[in-house]
């Protein structure tokens, strides 16, 4: 049977020539497995926990796993429309391309500018949180300097193993999977046997975390694990200019990512719950890294260290994946010759066929982040949460341009189709990405100097402004002749 082609793609679903005139320089070195790898080890459950288990503990007492389980359900329906979206457009870049075929030129620059920053801040959060592993593996006091000297190491090595090529990228996605697995399933099941000194009924009791008030803030304000743990599928589609059949894989790999990080993640956050002694002391701050302390206690010295590598291990692929998508990101937009420096930034390695200087800009870029971070307290939340948000707005913005196309009359005609859910789905998923902005940016610390209580809000409107300013100074977005607004018909 012939597939019909899509519009602006070839007829076996491959990118075929719609980002321009010119045939996808990129190999499709990638197989179904790595491409899951790929969006797996970017969500990484191990990466997510062991950075924000202490955090939401603190904030909100065990009944904080339950944010895991609402941000699944949520993240799950923004998988779908964007399976629907990749597999009709499965060109590299993900949101960026996608928008400017769903929507327009402008609204496909500033989705693709939010988005870049959005992972740019990521690779740093992810680094950053690695810090303290690294530290207590290579038995050194972690300080707010050695953990920026750490991440910028972290940074190093990830770029490096991304210049070799797509072929290292996928070895490294599926080693880093099996590490989180390990991490995971390994670590949790000897946590459960060992090390267990509650039942399920803590995960109903906030231990006082909600203090007198609604416990509804409180559990809201945890939820940043939940938040931070269910983006990374869309990794899955960032490189669909290197996927064999993308249009049947893509989407499949963005929902098992779904499905087996978000079991992973809830399983690992439930076995460090159980296995925590006293709630009390890490919601009053005497614990401030329980996750450490339970490994050492359960492990001892020599296994906890073990473990410590194989989460580095995770820590480094999630680096890797994120590079390998911002990469990408930012080479999309120079073939578009959407920004300063395209010609620099399209440049292609024809040997390990990677865009050797737009991953470049991926690692210098967080590597300076890291140390501005110097000048913030709590670093590590307010990176964590401004790129949560920064993820979050470009993936609506997205969500938002899918819904905009099905009402002026776009019919999904690619392999993956909701069929008559698209529009209850499509809703869905919008209504859920603009409650979990709100409660990302929404300030928590109301003793803190005004800046700092509202950074995450104020970095995202920066980050606009600057968008906007340089998206109407320069006019950027108008000089590519690539596909734009064409799902909408005539």
């Amino acid at each position: 049977m012939t597939v019909p082609a899509p519009p602006g793609g070839a007829a076996d679903g491959t990118a075929g020539t719609d980002h321009g005139e010119e045939k996808s320089e990129f190999r499709k070195d990638m197989g179904p497995w790595a491409n899951f790898a790929l969006g797996f080890t970017y969500l990484s459950p191990v990466v997510s926990t062991y950075t924000l288990f202490g955090t939401a503990l603190a904030d909100g007492g065990p009944p904080m796993i339950w944010a895991f389980v609402m941000a699944g359900c949520g993240q799950f329906l923004v998988a779908l429309v964007f399976g629907e979206v990749v597999a009709q457009y499965p060109v590299a870049g993900g949101v960026y391309p996608w928008a400017r075929r769903l929507w327009g030129k402008r609204w496909a620059w500033m989705t693709g500018w939010v988005y870049m920053w959005a992972l740019l801040i990521t690779i740093t959060s992810v680094a950053y949180g690695a810090g303290p592993y690294i530290a207590i593996l290579l038995g050194f006091d972690a300080t707010v300097h050695t953990t920026v000297l750490c991440t910028i190491g972290l940074i190093l090595v990830a770029v490096l193993i991304n210049y070799a090529g797509t072929k290292s990228l996928s070895w490294a996605a599926l080693i880093g999977f099996g590490a989180e697995l390990i991490g995971a399933i390994v670590v949790g099941v000897i946590l459960l046997v060992t090390h267990r000194f509650h039942g399920l009924g803590v995960l109903f009791d906030d231990y006082g975390a909600g203090g007198d008030g609604s416990y509804l803030p409180v559990f809201l304000g945890a939820a940043i694990i939940g938040f931070y743990q269910y983006y990374g599928f869309e990794a899955c589609g960032d490189v669909a200019e290197e996927v064999k059949n993308p249009g049947k894989v893509i989407p499949k790999a963005m929902r098992r990512t779904i499905y087996v990080g978000g079991a992973a993640a809830t399983f690992t956050c439930l076995t460090l719950l159980l296995a925590v002694v006293d709630y009390q002391a890490v919601i009053s701050g005497k614990d401030p890294d329980p996750a450490v302390r339970i490994l050492f206690d359960a492990l001892g010295e020599a296994g906890a260290r073990i473990v410590m590598a194989v989460v580095l291990i995770s820590f480094l692929s999630c680096t890797i994946s994120l590079q390998a998508a911002a990469g990408r990101l930012i080479y999309s937009y120079a073939r578009d010759e959407m920004i300063i420096g395209h010609r620099f930034l399209r440049k292609f390695s024809p040997t390990r066929a990677v865009p050797e200087y737009a991953l470049l800009v991926a690692a210098v870029i967080p590597a300076l982040i890291a140390v501005g971070s110097l000048i913030s307290t709590d670093a590590l939340t307010k990176i964590v949460s401004f790129a949560i948000l920064g993820i979050y707005a470009a993936f609506q913005m997205v969500v938002l341009a899918a819904l905009r196309a099905r009402v002026k009359g776009w019919k999904p005609s690619g392999e993956y189709r909701l069929g008559r859910w698209g529009l209850i789905v499509n809703i869905g998923a919008l209504v859920y990405g603009i409650f979990a902005i709100v409660t990302i940016a929404w300030p928590r610390t109301p003793q803190a100097p005004w800046y700092d209580n509202w950074i995450v809000l104020l970095g995202g409107g920066v980050v606009v402004a600057v968008g906007l300013l340089y998206m109407f100074t320069t006019h950027h977005y108008g000089r590519s002749d690539a596909p734009s607004a064409n799902a909408i018909p005539d």
